[in-house]
């Protein structure tokens, strides 16, 4: 019989802001031992990477450098739609 898998969100999980935009840098376990990384905009616009991390720590790590580089801006998607981006 199978376990039935409830994912847990990291501690690390944050909202992250610069100048007039917020994200929130969602963490998650798979499952499997792994993290999963998604960034979600005010209209729930969601960008997922499809690389799984061995610890939380390096999906932080990751969300920041990719937000650093690219900008906040690059992460906000337009309000009227909601779907999901692959990672830049």
């Amino acid at each position: 019989m199978a376990e039935d898998f409830t994912s847990q969100d990291s501690p690390l999980s944050r909202a992250y802001s610069d100048g007039n935009h917020t994200v929130s840098i969602d963490i998650y376990e798979d499952g499997e031992g792994g993290w999963l990384l998604e960034i979600v905009d005010a209209h729930n616009n969601s960008t997922v990477w499809e690389d799984v991390f061995d610890t939380d720590e390096e999906a932080l790590q990751e969300a920041l450098d990719a937000l650093k580089e690219e900008g906040v801006g690059a992460f906000i998607g337009p309000a009227e739609e909601s779907g999901s981006w692959e990672a830049p």
